[in-house]
């Protein structure tokens, strides 16, 4: 496993910057416009009318500095990013499907299967991308 101590402080803000860009691109396009009617059918009225950017931004920032840490630094190799993200996409996101399914009366079911994917998806792209961008800087600052 290769540590932060292998890479420039800068190589590793540059891949955080890369997962940032990759998860808001990626997200947004998803939610906002391929599964944007499902997601309106399936929330209902628990969907609120636009984002509450807040709660939005503080999530992104804090799974941006997971995925860095867990997915992109502590990767060995593209692949080993891909599936450290996936993993932590999958648990990340059945964590909150699953617990949302399990107190909130009318979480819809057919959600549950849709967003785990689509965190393992994200994750898994989010990380590659970050490990791309943290190989490539530090191979050009040495």
């Amino acid at each position: 496993m290769t540590s932060s101590a292998q890479h420039p402080l800068v190589a590793i803000v540059l891949a955080a910057v890369t997962v940032t860009v990759t998860m808001m691109v990626l997200d947004l396009t998803f939610l906002g416009v391929i599964a944007k009617s499902f997601y309106d059918v399936a929330l209902g009225p628990l969907k609120r009318p636009t984002v509450h950017w807040p709660a939005a931004l503080a999530f992104y920032a804090m799974y941006v500095g997971a995925i860095t840490a867990y997915g992109v630094v502590g990767a060995e190799s593209l692949g080993n990013a891909f599936s450290r993200g996936a993993a932590l996409g999958f648990v990340c996101y059945a964590t909150y499907e699953l617990t949302n399914w399990a107190v909130l009366a009318g979480w819809p079911a057919r959600l549950v299967l849709v967003d785990i994917v689509w965190g393992v998806v994200l994750t898994g792209f989010a990380s590659l991308a970050g490990r791309a961008a943290l190989e490539r800087a530090s191979t050009a600052l040495r």
